[in-house]
């Protein structure tokens, strides 16, 4: 106690010798503000979303895409709109095929007289109704069994045997036997796609959860006894929400792409149900004439701004996502 004692006394006539009171003021202690040491006020998703509307490039490509939606949602009930499936004649009695664009026809008509403005919207809108349903279902499955592939060890090697067998017969012949065997329509089409679509997901998946499931944390969740669904759910999907992000945005323009692909070798969609792959087939058709090759300018054109829009979107998504980018 002396030894305390003279500390205190040394250390009063140190603040003493300068200046005192003067220039020393003792701080009183608040609860409140000591327990406001340790807050933080930190949001992953705040933080992810900060970041990506900090992309200016993103956000332009949202904007268009959401546009793009929108319109082609409401499209068919806005006033003057024909329908996808109705033919124009002349006032002499004949089709009017290969009508160039103008203030009565947007973008023209095809080859049967059909307004290529209606079929245009009417058949984006089939193409992303596949393209959704087909990323959804890859992504449900494949995300489902890599994580079980990747963390329960006794499943590992039956699907990686499985997926040797599947992987190894071309993505193209499966889809094009499906499409023969099948009815033709969308679920034809949404189901084909489904068939092995969602093994790379899954293979993915499964080599991300390998690396990191027996990390410290895992670990230590493991010998407390923690489920397995519950450590799968909450350790290890949530640490690559990043990079599953990514592959899911990508799925759709690839799906979209699948459908383009299966029209073009003629086991799409059938002509009277319209989509960017049959428009894109019919405008293939006619492109060598010039005053025709609108019929492939404005689907193409419709295509690639939703396949670039959902890249640009998708990566930069991934990238704000990853807590090493945020502050």
């Amino acid at each position: 106690m002396k030894k305390v004692d003279h500390l205190e006394k040394s250390i009063e006539e140190q603040i003493a010798s300068l200046g005192g009171d003067a220039l020393f003021t003792r701080e009183g202690f608040d609860p409140t503000m000591a327990e406001m040491g340790g807050y933080s006020d930190y949001s992953y998703w705040r933080s992810t979303f900060k970041a990506f509307l900090n992309n200016r490039l993103a956000l332009v490509c949202l904007i268009i895409l959401v546009v793009l939606l929108l319109f082609t949602l409401i499209q068919p009930f806005l006033p003057g709109q024909h329908t996808a499936t109705e033919i124009f004649w002349r006032d002499d009695g004949r089709v009017d095929a290969n009508h160039a664009p103008d203030s009565q026809f947007i973008f023209g008509t095809n080859a049967i007289g059909q307004d290529l403005w209606a079929r245009i919207w009417n058949g984006t809108r089939t193409s992303l109704l596949i393209g959704v349903c087909v990323a959804a279902c890859n992504a449900l499955l494949g995300i489902l069994v890599g994580a079980l592939w990747g963390y329960v060890s006794s499943l590992d090697r039956l699907l990686t045997e499985v997926y040797n067998v599947v992987h190894n017969i071309p993505r193209n012949i499966i889809l094009i036997l499906v499409s023969y065997l099948t009815r033709p329509g969308i679920g034809t089409i949404i189901f084909a796609m489904c068939v092995t679509g969602w093994l790379p997901m899954a293979r993915f998946i499964r080599n991300q959860i390998v690396t990191i499931r027996d990390l410290e944390y895992n670990l230590a969740s493991r010998c407390l006894g923690t489920p397995t669904s519950r450590i799968i759910f909450k350790n290890l999907l949530p640490y690559l929400v990043s990079v599953i992000t990514l592959r899911v945005a990508l799925a759709i323009p690839q799906a979209i792409g699948s459908e383009v692909f299966l029209t073009y070798i003629g086991l799409g969609l059938p002509v009277t149900i319209p989509s960017l792959g049959n428009l894109i087939n019919e405008g293939r058709a006619v492109m060598m004439a010039a005053s025709s090759r609108y019929q492939l300018l404005f689907p193409a054109l419709v295509l690639s701004v939703i396949t670039i829009s959902f890249y640009i979107i998708g990566n930069a998504f991934a990238d704000a996502a990853d807590p090493k980018n945020h502050v």
